[in-house]
């Protein structure tokens, strides 16, 4: 086995220990995810003696089709690291080991659809159902308030359209109607700002209170969409920028990977 690993190629030219590392990586890092239609692995390293030490050149990793803890769907997930130390051993024996931390350029791209289907999450909605706060429930008698049927629209210049319903607990549902700009807010936070209320097509008698719970909501996201909630373990994501283009979300920042962790 060592021989191979230090000097046998396939015809293609790729070296056998790549092409072990590849596939131990692609198995570890599907496993990380509830459901994905395609992860690829691409390790170098060059040359292949290097990989009997654990040492590597860069470690690149792109996906599509995945879902996070059941519920969040992300179009397509890529990251790649400079230099790498893996435990070797842990290769043999069909895992992958780092033998210390190490970061990684990463990109994340969310569609319109995987973004409306988060919005019926479990972990979402306990955030937005049956809140007592104190300055909506003086606009419901007391009830608690929910907001409901929550869908968004992506638009150019990182804005998105967000369409809803506060349902007053009282048989009154108010519609909720806005445009919103989205930003990055200390590498790991995703802001909600300057909304636009649109009253147009809200019924006369509910434009104050449609403001009033529109600029409720605007707070309520505001707070809501913090990396640290779904960080893998061993695994920060910290983003730099990101873009609306068309029907997708464009995260781009970095991974900091203390270890590969072994589930979702």
């Amino acid at each position: 086995m060592l021989g191979g690993l230090t000097g046998l190629q396939d015809p293609k030219g790729t070296d056998w220990g790549e092409r072990m590392l590849n596939t131990v990586a692609s198995q570890t890092i599907r496993h990380l995810f509830t459901q994905s239609e395609s992860v690829e692995v691409f390790v170098r390293c060059y040359p292949s003696s290097k990989l009997l030490q654990g040492s590597i050149d860069s470690f690149k990793m792109s996906g599509r089709g995945l879902v996070i803890r059941r519920d969040f769907a992300v179009e397509e997930m890529s990251f790649e690291t400079d230099a790498v130390a893996i435990d070797f051993s842990s290769v043999l024996k069909g895992k992958l080991s780092l033998k210390q931390p190490t970061q990684a350029i990463a990109q994340v791209i969310l569609s319109e659809a995987g973004i409306n289907q988060a919005f019926n999450a479990e972990l979402v909605k306990k955030r937005l159902l049956n809140l007592s706060v104190p300055s909506l429930t003086e606009l419901s008698g007391g009830e608690p308030v929910s907001f409901t049927e929550v869908q968004v629209q992506l638009l150019p210049e990182n804005r998105l359209q967000l369409v809803a319903k506060a349902d007053l607990n009282n048989g009154e549902l108010v519609p909720l109607r806005m445009i919103v700009t989205v930003a990055i807010e200390k590498r790991r936070r995703v802001s909600f700002k300057n909304p636009k209320i649109e009253l147009d097509q809200v019924p006369e008698a509910q434009r104050e209170i449609s403001q009033t719970l529109s600029v409720a909501l605007v707070e309520i996201l505001d707070n809501m969409v913090d990396l640290d909630r779904f960080d893998l373990d061993g695994v920060k994501m910290r983003l730099n920028r990101l873009e609306t283009e068309g029907q997708k979300l464009i995260f781009s920042g970095y991974a900091e990977i203390e270890h590969i962790p072994h589930s979702a």
